[in-house]
């Protein structure tokens, strides 16, 4: 992708110019991103595939609440109702009942044709990416007014959606509800958006989507990960490999006095773990490794098929599930690194860039790297073209 190319998907700025004007800044509207644009699943899809095992799906329906053709109030009594999938068709609302919708998370990962528009996105480093949700919903069905930790482009794909939206200065949400809903929303600007439509909102933007009819949004999702959460799986991967890491020297005191005081830990003890940590930490490519791996981790709910050998001549393209990122010396793909230099790193770099290679391509790696590529293909990763 050729970042400096205005795009019709961003209102004619190029990628370059919309990361630095509007990526965790500012929203922007872009009328007929996607001019034309019809829902990849039509809604039988849709709801087959939030009646599947592995498939997360919500069921969100406000009760007591009758819809409005205007903005919806952010208070009052109506009560709100969330269920959890999978779902059989006899399980939702009938679609004459209003205010109800249902969320379909990772859609990408079960179609080919919503991989496909994720794609158009890859201006964002993969390794901010979190998925593709489908909201349906009948009229007046959403949310409820509240604020994401992540930055989302809202597509709409089917009839009107009214998205109130604004920056919040109380952020305190309501109690006794099953979803974070805001107590106090203040809206500053409202927009009706029809398919093709697309609004970008930063994090912690407050923001309020009801539906004018029947309506159908698409929610491409770019995960902020967490100080500590980061902090959490790093230092997890970093144990499992503590005894490669920092050896299993005994601690030893032989210099040790007697104490009056024995319930005080020896000051010498904590040298000993001190440095045990800082050799954990030593080696900048461990840090790497582990991040890498942890970035291309698949989501609990993913899993792949067997697949088949890689032959002779054949080119090779990613799995859609598949979660493939590099360094500057490894690659990742789906939680696993591999040291990677030279040639063999080139290709494999272009491999996750592309999420494909051309057969040419793929006989220039070493026999090492084709074996490797072998496993892939036939533990599902990728296939063969």
């Amino acid at each position: 992708m050729d970042v400096n190319q205005p795009l019709k998907m961003l209102d004619d700025l190029s990628p370059a110019v919309f990361m630095k004007r509007h990526w965790q800044r500012k929203p922007l509207l872009i009328r007929q991103a996607f001019p034309g644009f019809q829902p990849l699943l039509d809604r039988a899809a849709l709801f087959e595939l939030a009646g599947r095992e592995g498939c997360e799906s919500r069921l969100v329906i406000q009760q007591n609440k009758t819809p409005k053709k205007g903005p919806s109030s952010a208070k009052g009594s109506a009560g709100w109702q969330l269920k959890h999938g999978p779902f059989a068709r006899r399980a939702l609302p009938p679609l004459n009942q209003p205010c109800w919708s249902l969320l379909v998370q990772g859609v990408d990962l079960h179609s080919d044709a919503v991989h496909d528009l994720l794609n158009q996105f890859r201006f964002v480093p993969d390794a901010r990416l979190d998925d593709l949700m489908i909201s349906y919903a009948t009229d007046g069905g959403g949310v409820g007014p509240h604020f994401d930790s992540y930055d989302v482009f809202l597509l709409q794909a089917l009839g009107t959606r009214r998205w109130r939206i604004g920056r919040q200065k109380k952020p305190e949400l309501q109690e006794g509800v099953p979803l974070k809903i805001l107590t106090n929303f203040e809206p500053e600007l409202t927009y009706d958006l029809e398919p093709g439509d697309m609004l970008y909102l930063p994090p912690g933007y407050a923001h309020d989507g009801v539906a004018v009819g029947e309506c159908m949004t698409y929610s491409i999702g770019f995960r902020v990960p967490k100080r500590s959460e980061v902090a959490q799986e790093l230092l997890q991967r970093l144990a499992e490999d503590a005894p490669d890491l920092v050896g299993d020297a005994l601690y030893r005191d032989a210099g040790q006095v007697a104490v009056d005081s024995p319930g005080q830990i020896p000051s010498g003890l904590f040298d000993f773990a001190r440095d045990a940590l800082q050799a954990a930490l030593q080696d900048p490519m461990v840090m790497e490794r582990a991040l890498g791996e942890y970035l291309t981790e698949p989501k609990a709910n993913v899993w792949f098929e067997d697949g088949q050998s890689l032959v002779a001549g054949s080119a090779v393209r990613l799995d859609r599930r598949t979660r493939m990122m590099f360094d500057m010396h490894h690659v990742f793909i789906n939680g696993e690194g591999y040291r990677a230099g030279g040639r063999d790193a080139m290709l494999m770099r272009r491999l996750a860039d592309m999420r494909s290679l051309e057969s040419a391509e793929v006989s220039r790696l070493s026999v090492e790297a084709r074996e490797l590529l072998e496993t892939w293909c036939e533990s599902g990763w990728a296939h063969v073209d």
